[in-house]
């Protein structure tokens, strides 16, 4: 679990960064992360002169250069991120995703399958009503938050979370931590998605923090029970679980461009179709064997 907790802490972190950025850095943001650095410095420090892992000199180092530039960008920023920065941004984003998606769709070798698993999908989530679901609950924190968000938090949650946890990294990272306790997978993961929260939290706001909980759910879940889903997570399913998703992912990057709005939140439930199938495959084999 180590792995993903490190991966949800720096989604956590990233994201809550992003806010700031968005928001503006006021006086007690820019004094409070002073401060931190300069302990964390402190403490990095202590702990290589002790270690030997490192020079005491780079830390230090490492952590004025830190301590400028976060002083830097407070004050650029210190009434937020304007908002012809956050348009293009936003688009730059929209476009990247839509990149993302189309390189993890076509990583299928059964198109037809990743159409039937869309159709199923969409029916499931359209009669539990999953995206009238993550409406009322970004509503409620959008309330809670006081409002004033330019993009809905259910957005931002469903957006991180399908870029977050769509991927083969998300999927072998966690059964490589739970079945041989390797978490290079996940601790890679962790730097690309922490830098990836930053960007989409300076536009799309407060919801891509809650993508944390999403992942810490979903890779420690894998994670926990990595023996018993190990048999039925092959490279083949991945793949096309991975292509699900980078066709949700695509739906999520033309709602960013304003080119197309779809109901993504009714389709995520297409993404447990492809194991499903390759599981009821295999049984029905096995069934046909034993008869014949």
């Amino acid at each position: 679990m180590w792995g993903t907790i490190v991966n949800a802490a720096a989604i956590l972190g990233g994201a809550l960064l992003g806010v700031i950025i968005k928001k503006g850095f006021s006086k007690k943001v820019m004094l409070a992360g002073l401060v931190f650095l300069v302990l964390a410095t402190a403490v990095m420090s202590v702990i290589g002169a002790a270690s030997d892992i490192f020079q005491p000199i780079v830390v230090i180092t490492c952590g004025a250069l830190a301590c400028m530039v976060w002083i830097f960008s407070g004050f650029a920023l210190r009434n937020g991120l304007p908002e012809v920065y956050s348009s293009i941004i936003m688009q730059g984003i929209g476009l990247s995703v839509v990149t993302i998606g189309i390189s993890n769709a076509l990583k299928t070798q059964n198109m037809l399958l990743v159409i039937v698993s869309l159709i199923i999908g969409g029916i499931i989530g359209q009669a539990v009503g999953i995206e009238k679901g993550l409406d009322a609950l970004g509503d409620y924190a959008q309330r809670k938050a006081g409002g004033g968000e330019n993009s809905s938090i259910s957005q931002g949650f469903v957006t991180a979370s399908l870029i977050f946890c769509v991927g083969a990294m998300a999927i072998v990272g966690s059964l490589d931590a739970g079945m041989k306790g390797n978490y290079l997978t996940l601790y890679a993961k962790s730097m690309l998605d922490g830098i990836t929260s930053i960007v989409l939290a300076s536009t799309l706001g407060l919801g891509v923090a809650f993508s944390a909980f999403a992942v810490l759910f979903y890779q420690g879940a894998i994670t926990l029970a990595s023996g018993a889903l190990s048999p039925f997570l092959s490279d083949i399913v991945i793949s096309e679980m991975t292509a699900v998703g980078g066709i949700l992912i695509i739906g999520i990057g033309l709602s960013m461009l304003k080119i197309k709005n779809f109901n993504i939140g009714n389709l995520l439930p297409a993404i447990l179709i492809p194991p499903v199938y390759f599981s009821l495959t295999k049984l029905a084999v096995q069934l046909l064997h034993m008869l014949s």
